[in-house]
């Protein structure tokens, strides 16, 4: 009750004055972890309560929360052509809506649908954002971080563990395997032909920079790297 009241009675204006009191960084990274908390809980097109956002991702950055909101909504209407709409104004409950073809993975299919990509496009992200390859840890961690165990059942996902190591890499969205010279063994995600063929690197760092509100060739190796996979791709 005590964030909803903080919610109630906080207005914008009053949380851009408290920008000052966060880094640009973590709130760029507050505000893609509020994003891809949408597109995962979205999956069964259930409403989803301002309070949980609060609660599970926002957390002790709710002084900006107003903020955080608002680049949250231009993220997901410029990004994936979502409309956020506010369907009861009392308990603040939301549903996305389709309202534009979507541009990035536009054209991608899980299961003929598209009720995990948003899950697959935030480890496509990660995966390229580290360099082509994430190991199996950091990816249970950025998953954590959204409060999706993969040590345990999902109420959308079922088995995360099983559709991540099992399910996409049999769809050949995901490569996984060991890496070598590692005791205990390790392993590490890479993209796998499907994805080369549905997505592109260039559209996954637009996605990031536009949710992080950061200029593509600020991240200038992984723009050099989608340069040349474009370029190759054009040939």
């Amino acid at each position: 009750m005590e964030n909803e009241s903080i919610m109630q009675t906080q207005s914008l204006s009053q949380a851009q004055r408290n920008l000052q009191n966060h880094s640009q960084e973590q709130i760029n990274l507050k505000v893609g972890e509020v994003v891809q908390y949408l597109l995962i809980k979205d999956q069964k097109k259930l409403p989803i309560k301002r309070a949980d956002i609060v609660r599970n991702v926002v957390k002790e950055y709710k002084d900006i929360y107003p903020e955080i909101f608002r680049r949250a909504q231009i993220a997901l209407q410029q990004v994936f052509g979502f409309q956020l709409e506010e369907i009861d104004t009392k308990s603040h409950i939301y549903i996305l809506t389709n309202k534009l073809q979507r541009v990035q993975g536009d054209g991608m299919r899980v299961d003929e649908n598209t009720s995990k990509l948003g899950l697959l496009m935030v480890i496509l992200s990660l995966i390229f954002m580290k360099g082509n390859t994430a190991k199996e840890s950091a990816v249970w961690e950025m998953l954590r971080r959204l409060r999706i165990e993969p040590a345990e059942k999902h109420s959308d996902f079922g088995d995360v563990k099983k559709l991540i190591t099992e399910e996409f890499v049999k769809q050949k969205y995901l490569e996984y395997s060991k890496v070598l010279h590692t005791d205990p063994v390790e392993y590490e995600f890479r993209w796998g032909q499907r994805a080369f063929k549905e997505t592109s690197k260039m559209q996954v760092l637009e996605f990031v920079s536009k949710i992080q509100q950061k200029d593509p060739k600020s991240w200038t190796t992984q723009y050099k790297d989608a340069q040349e996979q474009t370029q190759v791709a054009a040939r």
